[in-house]
């Protein structure tokens, strides 16, 4: 299997969680061990030397932690408020269909530890930023963004740069 054809298992939903949201389900892909794999190693592919490896809830966290595992790396969750059972730093942002807020626990990182930020979908980048916003506030050194999908025309690429020029941003697809 290639990597395309390991990305073709993504499947649209349309009106997904909403009328007018076209949503991308990857759990086709993840269904897949082959798939799943190929994808995994292409996403880390793009990594340079972090020590920790973090993933956006709900998706991301799979993604971000097997990428861990196979680098060797700790893997730190960004959750959804009220999940985290210490001390955390929230962020809330808006969504293409509603506000959310993230968390992580406060002593996450040692300062200027390296960190990959992981997530399934890069759309108009609201949780990104927030996400990113996070792990600077729990001190650590923000490497790369990587997503499996990147939906273009939402921006969300151009919104994280404006705030976060140094991320360096890899997305397996664009559509």
């Amino acid at each position: 299997m290639k990597l395309d054809d390991a990305l073709s298992l993504i499947r649209e939903i349309p009106d997904y969680p909403q009328p007018g949201i076209l949503f991308r389900d990857i759990t086709p892909l993840l269904a897949n061990q082959e798939a799943f794999a190929i994808v995994t190693e292409s996403l880390l592919s793009h990594n340079g030397t972090a020590s920790h490896i973090a993933g956006i809830e709900a998706r991301g966290f799979i993604l971000a932690s097997a990428m861990a595992i196979k680098a060797g790396a700790g893997f730190v969750p960004i959750r959804k408020a009220g999940k985290l059972p210490h001390a955390v730093f929230a962020e809330s942002y808006s969504l293409e269909y509603g506000r959310a807020t993230l968390e992580i626990h406060q002593d996450a990182f040692a300062h200027s530890q390296k960190v990959l930020l992981v997530d399934d979908v890069l759309a108009t980048g609201g949780t990104v930023l927030a996400a990113l916003k996070l792990i600077k506030r729990a001190g650590g050194n923000i490497s790369q963004l990587c997503v499996l999908l990147e939906i273009s025309a939402l921006g969300g690429r151009s919104r994280i740069l404006s705030e976060f020029p140094e991320v360096d941003i890899k997305a397996l697809v664009q559509v």
